[in-house]
């Protein structure tokens, strides 16, 4: 059995070495086939991008193996699998350090890649062996670190290979890092697609809208799934790290929360150069911001310059990502200004009063905030260059600068829906806007009145309000209109409207899922209320509408941790509630850390938060006990709303679905043409 795991970790190193060699050649012969214009070159290249798909899946498939089979020699699954751990967390180990994670994510791009290829068979060719050529150069780079700097088949002498392993990390053995990671890998990393079109229409000059055209889900794809990745990471860090909140302003966070804001930008742009055939420079220089963005929070968490629960331990490989990210910006503003009399825009802004208008200051707020977020989260390591001291930057910096920039763009989220292309007279604005506006007045009023007084949050909720209802008047507005037009019942009329413009109504069903991420946030924010408590067996808590009574700790263990499980009886104004159980781990293995397990009590008005603290020997417990107002808000615009948006925007239109059909049918003359002549 050694013998043979030995072979399969020897087969993953030297599959990455013949899939470094496909990655240097597919950008050689490509560019060669596209400037001699030899399509068997170009033929030969994307081709090649399929075997290094092949090739990188199978090296994953040894390194799985290798976890699973706990071959520990493999110095990797050393350092992150043990004996004891379920077959749930030894898949999740693969991406769950340096190595195997680096793995994982030029794994997805070998994948995005080959599918980019099959999408594009019969079209933008022109385009296309530069695409190739990006993409594999992003997977080149990636493979050199791999081959290199973080071999995941590195082996370890047999003198030091240990009977068990040091296992996972335990805040990661949470089924919400299962899938938190790969989302945000499956954002950062399709964030490549985008760019590497753009990159290519800047080379070969083809700078109208058709690359924004071919690429506009593979955009919203990773922008998706970046914001999910994103909203379970501060779901996981809210079920276990039990400090009552989802997000702390984390350098790592951050690292991930700023390409999702000019991804976003991005989306809302490209809408002006295919309406307008303006904002070519800003388009592609967004995109490039994105991707860039999307590497150097992909260097944040491996090159140990910040401190955080989500980074990866201090390595070299921090250089290499500064090479890359100078590489990749340099050649970037080179092709700007060489393209610069291309990129010029054929139109200009008719008025402030428009919607393009509005969307441009929409994306001059999205920069804006994208750009606190890397002050304050590069701030710390420039004031120890300069100054030899790390001056921290917390929470209060990034909420002081953050809310307010937050809140505009909340609003601009209202406005720009309402307002037409080219310009708005003042009777359309009236009309479009007096009854979002008395809404949100009455219902601000209202809340004021039923005693929110805490000045942000009811902005925010007055802001939520009028979004809120110039989304619904958009709808409204839309389907009585197609009602009077058609004859149609008012529920087919609702459905049609978004059939016919998915990518605007389903634009609208994500804005809602925003507004409710707004209010949920400025809610729990301004309104948590938050207690210690020690209690013995049969005591009682009270905090707020909730009596807590404390019934004991029992006590289990497994090979893998053993486990104090608190057991609480909540009551709410004498009614009895569910029961909560908050735990707390020890972990066997390493350095047997420790780790909480929240028990939460949620309701569409508030979440009461609980906490087991320290047990004494006399069963006696410190508790924490949290109410967070509207955290389910959060999750339900995030996960439902956003979700379901997106869905509404991805799916094919009726065009869409013919010149597919007509696609296939080229192909299939094609081949049956070649066949005849064979």
């Amino acid at each position: 059995m050694t013998r043979y795991v030995l072979i399969m970790a020897d087969i993953g190193y030297v599959v990455l070495l013949i899939a470094f060699g496909l990655c240097i050649y597919v950008p050689v012969v490509a560019v060669i086939g596209a400037r001699t214009r030899r399509t068997p070159l170009i033929l030969s290249a994307e081709k090649a991008v399929n075997a290094v798909f092949g090739l990188l899946t199978l090296a994953a498939a040894c390194l799985i193996y290798s976890i699973v089979t706990n071959d520990f020699q493999v110095k990797y699954v050393a350092e992150h699998s043990n004996l004891h751990m379920p077959l749930f967390y030894k898949i999740t180990a693969w991406w769950g350090g340096q190595e195997g994670s680096l793995l994982f994510w030029v794994w997805i791009l070998s994948a995005f890649s080959a599918l980019v290829v099959a999408q594009n068979k019969h079209k933008n060719r022109e385009l296309m062996p530069y695409v190739c050529s990006v993409l594999m150069s992003t997977a080149l780079f990636f493979l050199v670190l791999l081959v290199f700097a973080a071999d995941p088949f590195a082996k370890l002498p047999p003198s030091r290979v240990p009977p068990d392993g040091a296992g996972l990390n335990p805040l990661l053995q949470n089924p919400y890092m299962v899938i938190h990671p790969p989302n945000l890998y499956l954002g950062y990393v399709g964030f490549t697609v985008p760019f590497a079109f753009a990159i290519a229409a800047l080379i070969t000059g083809r700078l109208d809208s058709t690359w924004i055209k071919s690429t506009r889900r593979w955009t919203l794809f990773p922008w998706y799934f970046l914001g999910v990745g994103i909203l379970l990471g501060g779901h996981w860090a809210y079920l276990e790290l039990g400090w009552g909140g989802y997000w702390a302003w984390d350098p790592v966070e951050n690292a991930s929360l700023m390409p999702w804001l000019t991804g976003t930008a991005f989306l809302h742009s490209v809408m002006i150069q295919e309406k307008k055939d303006m904002l070519k420079v800003w388009n592609v220089s967004l995109i490039i911001l994105t991707f860039v963005l999307s590497i150097f929070g992909t260097f944040l968490t491996r090159s140990g310059v910040v401190s955080s629960v989500h980074a990866f331990a201090q390595s070299t490989l921090g250089y290499y990502f500064l090479v890359f990210l100078a590489l990749v910006i340099a050649f970037s503003f080179f092709l700007i200004v060489k393209r610069w009399d291309l990129l010029k825009s054929k139109n200009e802004l008719d008025s402030f009063l428009s919607r393009e208008s509005i969307f441009l200051l929409n994306n001059l707020v999205f920069l804006g905030l994208a750009f606190t977020v890397l002050w304050g989260t590069l701030f710390p390591i420039i004031s120890e260059a300069v100054k030899g001291t790390r001056v921290t930057v917390g929470p209060p910096f990034f909420n002081q600068v953050n809310v307010p920039i937050g809140l505009l763009l909340l609003l601009l989220t209202g406005i720009g829906p309402l307002i037409p292309w080219r310009k708005a007279s003042w009777q359309h604005l009236k009309r479009s806007f007096t009854y979002p506006i008395l809404g949100a007045l009455v219902g601000g009023t209202v809340l004021f009145f039923l005693g929110v007084r805490h000045a942000k949050a009811l902005l925010a909720f007055t802001i939520a309000l009028f979004v809120a209802g110039t989304i619904l008047f958009e709808y409204t507005r839309g389907t009585l209109a197609r009602r009077e037009m058609t004859g149609e019942g008012y529920l087919k009329a609702f459905f049609t409207l978004i059939s016919k413009n998915r990518r605007r109504y389903g634009g609208y069903i994500i804005h809602l899922g925003i507004v409710l991420i707004f209010v949920g946030v400025a809610g729990s924010s301004a309104f948590q209320v938050e207690r210690e408590i020690a209690l013995k067996p049969g005591e009682s808590a009270i905090i707020g509408d909730y009596t807590i009574k404390y019934q004991g700790t029992s006590f289990k263990s497994d090979p893998n941790k053993t486990v104090a499980s608190a057991n609480l009886a909540v009551y709410r104004r004498g009614e009895k509630l569910s029961g909560l159980v908050p735990e707390k781990h020890r972990y066997l293995q390493g350095d047997q850390m420790v780790t909480t397990e929240v028990a939460i009590y949620s309701t569409m008005k508030e979440d009461l938060y609980t906490v087991l603290g320290a047990v004494e020997d006399d069963n006696t417990a410190v508790f924490k006990f949290v109410i967070n107002p509207m955290v389910l808000w959060i999750w339900i615009g995030g996960f439902l709303f956003m979700t379901l948006g997106t869905f509404v925007i991805t799916l094919p239109t009726l065009e869409e679905l013919r010149e597919r059909e007509r696609a296939r049918q080229l192909e299939f003359v094609t081949e049956k043409k070649v066949l005849s002549r064979a």
